[in-house]
């Protein structure tokens, strides 16, 4: 069995170090190190030249270079950057998006009912971590309401105003010993978050990020929309200037609410006034926004640009005369990081476990929403460490949870970020700020926080408008979002087997091509099955095992052609300009000449339209079928299936689209009329999805596809 070469220099150290010790193995002192390491030696050597092992058990270097790769993901990326293509959009986005960091960074601490400055922090350490170990290049990580919420719920139970209640010494009434009591909250936040960074780094570790596929799309925005309600109730109290009790229970919102209710008469007026004033212009530019995007390269950063105004209250000196709650200290510069309290965990192992979940669920989810879209898989093991070093890390320097924020990466993908550089960027505006720029907001009203915190839920409580349509199209995802089926909820549905069809010659049957060796592939056609239904906990499994048993990566085709659309454009407008040159010297040349126009036509000079023609041609050909995929079919037998939830509605849709877009036509076979019923009561079928793409059977749809891409020779045989 020949060595493998990769191994020969540590084998050699190794046999080094096992010949050193028979020099003193007559020792009785060094016996024991003696037979350790001749067992280690042979051990090793037979791990690595034993033919009874598997490939995939022999270590080897380009193993060992693609797992470290894998955990260190910008190690593959960065040295392949292209400064020419993305430097551009990293760095409008990087600004826009450091640009929003500041507002929600201070107004996310509040929520986690720490000092403003840790939101700061929050904003650079872990956006730092993310853009070494992240596997998505769009999404923008750092403090995010719901699970800043979250952290603010853990705090204040575990430190509540009532345990740092002293007497003042000069009247003998009860104060709040603040900066004691803030101590204490950070102390408890960071070591949450260290705890929930701990437990899934290692889930991470023994790949379980399959555990996000039990979290249905319903289950997540419903439990997003519960936590956006639960913010907003949190930040009343800053709107309306008043001071409220801390509720636990069931039934705290509530209880909150009556107590915010009886508080108004105490409501601070100015505090008011900024809050409307705050509220309105927010809302207006942010709405602006929305009209004008297609015509504004990035976004007004009206948040940024909302603080900045506020400073103003310096000179109203609104917290001296009119008792306006504001933010207070923000001290310059980074402070050294310190290790978490373990003897907090045991209080906190519930909380950590459940923000560190709900943060990974945000993130792989947006993460795959933009990986699809733009062409490339995003790992979820991987993001599971990722965001685990980025919790633990951040939680040495006071960091509270991160996760992925849908506004900042929504901005990051719109004004043209394409790799987590954007983060890098972000980064060093955040830390500018810190070092140097943090002071000025100490004036900062808590009701301008409030408000920037209010505007930017707005897209949680537009998923209100689930509830007509889950209502409408799946009452089971509505009532118990998924949990509870009428066959409950069986391992072998999680993970099925996966199959191609082939036809039987001279029979109408289709079976595992794996399986049967009579069965072969229809040329041109793709039958694609699954063992058991589909539904949102194999939803993405499906997709996957589709491409991969197809052979067609959709999300690299797509890729390129975009890619290619975009050169198509570019050689467009170079060819109109060129065009327009050589009109404008022809018509030069016909004043000059007075001939000159006619003698280019009769030559064969055209001018605009003919270079448009020529071009557009050149692209069909270019663009067409045979170019992208041999494949000009794929089959979903759907026999198997006998409900369709959402998850099962949404990946149906995405499929009919992306293979649409290269070119690929797409059909349904063996679908159950109660399932049909569902899809239509969803809306699936519309103009670019049309009944007729639903068979009966798989050979059905096989002769009508034959049919029209006018494959007759398959069709006799058959």
């Amino acid at each position: 069995m020949e060595q493998n070469p990769a191994l020969t220099v540590a084998l050699k150290e190794l046999s080094c170090l096992h010949a050193l010790s028979t020099n003193f193995n007559t020792q009785q002192t060094h016996i024991r190190c003696h037979k350790w390491i001749t067992k280690m030696y042979y051990s090793f050597l037979h791990f690595t030249t034993s033919p009874t092992l598997p490939p995939g058990r022999r270590c080897s270097v380009p193993k060992l270079k693609r797992s470290v790769l894998s955990f260190i993901p910008i190690l593959s990326w960065l040295p392949r950057y292209s400064v020419r293509q993305d430097a551009l959009g990293d760095l409008i986005a990087g600004i826009s998006i450091g640009i929003m960091h500041l507002p929600m960074g201070l107004a996310y601490a509040l929520l986690a009912s720490v000092p403003p400055v840790y939101g700061l922090y929050t904003s650079f350490y872990p956006v730092l971590m993310y853009c070494i170990f992240g596997t998505s290049r769009h999404i923008s990580v750092g403090a995010f309401a719901v699970t800043s919420i979250m952290i603010g719920i853990t705090t204040q139970r575990l430190a509540p105003n009532s345990a740092f209640m002293t007497l003042n010494g000069t009247n003998g009434t009860a104060v709040i010993d603040v900066v004691a009591r803030d101590a204490s909250r950070v102390q408890i936040a960071a070591s949450t978050t260290v705890l929930s960074g701990i437990f899934l780094l290692l889930l991470g570790m023994i790949r379980f990020g399959f555990v996000v596929t039990f979290l249905s799309d319903p289950l997540v925005r419903g439990y997003m929309t519960g936590a956006g309600i639960q913010v907003v109730l949190s930040q009343l109290p800053n709107l309306f200037g008043i001071t409220t009790g801390r509720f636990t229970g069931p039934l705290s919102q509530v209880y909150l609410l009556i107590d915010i209710c009886r508080h108004l008469p105490e409501t601070n007026i100015a505090a008011v006034v900024v809050t409307l004033v705050a509220l309105a212009v927010l809302i207006a530019v942010k709405e602006l926004n929305i009209y004008y995007e297609k015509k504004m390269p990035v976004p007004v950063p009206i948040e940024l640009i909302t603080v900045i105004a506020t400073l103003i209250s310096y000179y109203c000196k609104l917290n001296s005369l009119y008792k306006v709650a504001i933010i207070g200290q923000i001290p310059k510069g980074l402070q050294p990081p310190r290790s978490p309290d373990i003897s907090l965990w045991g209080s906190v192992v519930g909380d950590a476990f459940v923000v560190g979940i709900v943060g990974y669920a945000l993130n792989i989810s947006l993460g795959k929403i933009f990986g699809q879209k733009h062409g490339y898989n995003v790992d979820s093991n991987q993001e599971m460490v990722a965001i685990g070093l980025c919790n633990i890390v951040g939680g040495f320097f006071q960091c509270h949870a991160i996760a992925a924020s849908p506004s900042r990466t929504l901005l990051q993908d719109s004004t043209g970020g394409k790799t987590q550089v954007v983060g890098l960027i972000s980064s060093v505006l955040v830390l500018i700020f810190i070092l140097q720029l943090g002071t000025l907001f100490e004036e900062l009203p808590k009701a301008v926080l409030a408000c920037i915190v209010i505007v930017n839920l707005k897209g949680l409580f537009m998923q209100f408008k689930d509830i007509p349509e889950l209502w409408k199209s799946n009452k089971v995802d509505l009532v118990n979002q998924n949990l509870i089926y009428i066959d409950g909820l069986p391992w072998a549905n999680c993970v099925p087997r996966y199959s191609i069809l082939g036809n039987v010659p001279g029979t109408e049957l289709y079976l595992d091509t794996d399986t049967y060796e009579e069965a072969k592939e229809v040329p041109g056609i793709t039958i694609f099955r699954s063992s058991t239904t589909m539904y949102y906990t194999n939803a993405q499994l499906y997709l996957e095992a589709l491409q991969e048993k197809s052979g067609i990566d959709i999300g690299m085709l797509l890729m390129i052609k975009k890619k290619r659309d975009t050169e198509e454009k570019r050689k467009d407008k170079k060819e109109k300009n060129k065009a327009k040159k050589e009109a404008k010297k022809v018509n030069w040349a016909f004043e000059q000449q007075g001939t000159g126009f006619d003698r280019g036509s009769e030559t064969g000079i055209h001018g605009y339209d003919h270079i448009i023609q020529t071009s557009s041609t050149g692209g069909e050909i270019e663009m067409g079928r045979s170019s992208v995929h041999d494949t000009h079919t794929i089959i979903l037998d759907l026999s198997t299936t006998n409900f369709a939830d959402t998850a099962t509605v949404k990946t149906l849709k995405n499929i009919f689209l992306n293979y649409r877009e290269i070119d690929i036509d797409i059909y349904l076979s063996g679908c159950q009329v109660c399932v049909v019923e569902q899809l239509s009561s969803a809306g699936f079928f519309s103009e670019s999805i049309p009944k007729s793409c639903l068979f009966t059977t798989i050979h059905d749809a096989v002769l009508h596809s034959l049919r029209l891409h006018g494959d007759l020779t398959c069709t006799t045989k058959m």
